[in-house]
C-alpha cells in the first residue's frame, strides 16, 4: 500500500537527516583512503535486496529493551518494516518489507522508500569484504584491481586457482548480464529498489 502524505513527509524529513549523515560519515572516511572498492553494474530488479532489509545498530540497543522496542517501531509504523530476527553478535536487525510485493517484485511506495534504499548497495563498498546477492547485478570491485590482476597473471598458479582468487578478492566482477532475470522487460519502476544483505544502512535508524 503507498504511503499516506503524512507518512511520506515523515520519511522525507528522516532521508533528509539519513543523508546527511551518510555524507558527513563518507567524507570522514575518506580521510582514511576509504572505500576500497568500487561498485560496476546495475540494478537488474532481482528483488533480493527488498525482501528482507538489514539495519546494523549499536550492540549496546540489545541490552537496552526500551531503546530497542523504539527503533524497532519506528521502522514498523514509519517504513513498513517487520522484524524477523536479531543477529546480536554482527549488531544487526533483519526485517521483511511490507512494500514489497513478491509477485510482481516491486515496492508499492517507490517513490518515498527510505534512504538505506535509495544507497544500497552504497555502504557495501566500505566493507571489508563486500558481500551481495548473487542474483544482484552489481558487483564490488577493489580500487586496484588491475594491478592486482596483472600480479596474479605474472605468479605462477593454474588458471582456475587464478581465477577463483580473483573472484574471492573481488578483482574480477561477474558480468551484470549472468544475473539478469527473466522478464527484464517488465515494467520499469526507476533507480534500484534497495535494502542490504548484510548491513543497508547507518546505525541506528537507517531511515
Amino acid at each position: 500500500m503507498q504511503d499516506s502524505p503524512l507518512k511520506a513527509a515523515v520519511k522525507l524529513v528522516a532521508r533528509i537527516r539519513y543523508l546527511a549523515d551518510l555524507k558527513l560519515t563518507r567524507r570522514i572516511k575518506a580521510l582514511s583512503g576509504e572505500p576500497h572498492y568500487r561498485l560496476v553494474g546495475s540494478c537488474n530488479r532481482c528483488g533480493q535486496c527488498c525482501r528482507t532489509p538489514v539495519i546494523p545498530v549499536y550492540p549496546l540497543i540489545f541490552y537496552l529493551p526500551f531503546v530497542k522496542r523504539m527503533v524497532i517501531a519506528w521502522h514498523r509504523a514509519v517504513n513498513g518494516f517487520e522484524l524477523i530476527r536479531e543477529v546480536r553478535r554482527e549488531g544487526l536487525l533483519v526485517f521483511s518489507c511490507t512494500h514489497w510485493d513478491r509477485d510482481s517484485r516491486l515496492c508499492d511506495a517507490y517513490k518515498s522508500r527510505p534512504g538505506m534504499c535509495r544507497d544500497y548497495p552504497g555502504n557495501l563498498v566500505y566493507a571489508a569484504d563486500p558481500e551481495l546477492f548473487e542474483t544482484c547485478g552489481y558487483r564490488a570491485v577493489l580500487k586496484n584491481a588491475s594491478q592486482w590482476s596483472r600480479a596474479l597473471d605474472e605468479a605462477d598458479l593454474p588458471v582456475e586457482t587464478r581465477e577463483q582468487l580473483k573472484a574471492s578478492l573481488h578483482i574480477l566482477p561477474d558480468p551484470v548480464e549472468n544475473h539478469r532475470r527473466d522478464g527484464e522487460n517488465s515494467p520499469n519502476h526507476g533507480d534500484a529498489p534497495s535494502a542490504k544483505r548484510k548491513a543497508s544502512g547507518s546505525r541506528l535508524k537507517g531511515s
